[in-house]
């Protein structure tokens, strides 16, 4: 099968299974159910709603819904976070975190946490503390001269670290009672405060985001043959690993503000991507997006379905994604590309 057909059936693949997630549930729907309350809504029917159409629409729209699209948005843009990150640094072990954008989002959020308890005042500090870390990361990187790549990395490695550090002072200066369990819980990652107004603040901006990704495709696969190659053919480095760094990271700290820290999805669907249609990003971005907001929706059921008790996301996240990377790295010992 030609590469380019198997975006196709991806998209279908995504289509079918947020369809499925939205029956599923504490309470089952069917999808005759679904469909009567698609259609009232479609038709903007304004007759009274029986109790039991109410408790539906209510279900379908005002819970699932948002949680089926958080979860598409959020797998989306750590898989193509994470794939710009490998392609530009020309690293297959690195991910949405490189630049400290995780690490410095959490303690943002943890901070507000303790001194606001405002749900907006949360996601606003967890975003713009991330971009904070992912600024100093990049200027730790240019006090420096010498390798510009290695230099960021390094900005980013020491970015993380002082975020990390900062944050397991606030996790200690922390209420044991009542502020330290909710700040665990959160740091591990879930959809379930997940609301209308939070998806609807932050769709716009990730899909803006990735639709410029996916736009500069081309440039990015320019970039990941190194500095020297894309200067000879004309290609403005710095001013192309700017942007892609702003918009990876913009899109990566939103995810932060929907779910808290999901970990290992952009790590490790871009390498199940770059396994099935090859390291092209034209072809691969596209893919990588479309796998992660299944692998994420998938993830979700489980989580919520599997016990009686709601599993954070990101503790599942982390044990599925550990044995799968581990099997995707003895299948590519002979190279990474």
């Amino acid at each position: 099968m030609r590469r380019p057909l198997l975006i196709p059936l991806l998209g279908a693949l995504l289509l079918i299974t947020a369809l499925v997630s939205w029956s599923l549930g504490r309470y089952p729907l069917s999808g005759g159910e679904i469909m009567h309350c698609l259609a009232r809504s479609l038709s903007h029917d304004s007759s009274v709603a029986s109790l039991h159409d109410a408790l539906v629409a209510n279900i379908l729209m005002d819970i699932r819904l948002p949680r089926i699209m958080a979860a598409i948005l959020i797998g989306s843009a750590l898989s193509v976070s994470g794939a710009v990150f490998q392609s530009m640094f020309i690293n297959p072990l690195v991910s949405p975190g490189l630049l400290g954008v995780l690490a410095g989002a959490s303690f943002g959020a943890c901070v507000a946490m303790i001194f606001a308890q405002n749900w907006f005042v949360v996601q606003l500090g967890a975003f713009s503390c991330g971009l904070l870390a992912v600024f100093a990361a990049v200027g730790l990187s240019s006090l420096h001269r010498g390798d510009r790549l290695l230099m960021l990395i390094l900005g980013g490695i020491i970015s993380g670290a002082l975020f990390t550090a900062l944050l397991s002072g606030v996790k200690y200066l922390a209420d044991p009672y009542e502020q330290l369990p909710a700040i665990v819980y959160w740091l591990m990652g879930g959809l379930s405060s997940v609301d209308r107004a939070t998806v609807g603040a932050v769709s716009a901006p990730i899909i803006v985001g990735l639709v410029l990704i996916l736009s500069l495709a081309n440039y990015l696969n320019v970039l990941s043959m190194g500095d020297e190659e894309a200067r000879s053919l004309g290609v403005n480095v710095t001013l192309l690993r700017g942007v892609f760094i702003v918009v990876a990271t913009v899109i990566s700290a939103l995810t932060v503000v929907m779910g808290g820290i999901i970990g290992w999805v952009g790590l490790l669907t871009p390498h199940i991507a770059r396994m099935i249609v090859g390291p092209d990003n034209r072809i691969l971005l596209p893919a990588s997006a479309l796998i992660g907001a299944t692998y994420l929706l998938m993830a979700d059921d489980v989580a919520r379905l599997l016990f009686r008790v709601e599993i954070p996301i990101g503790l599942l996240t982390s044990l599925i994604g550990i044995p799968f990377f581990a099997l995707i790295l003895a299948r590519t010992r002979g190279g990474w590309n």
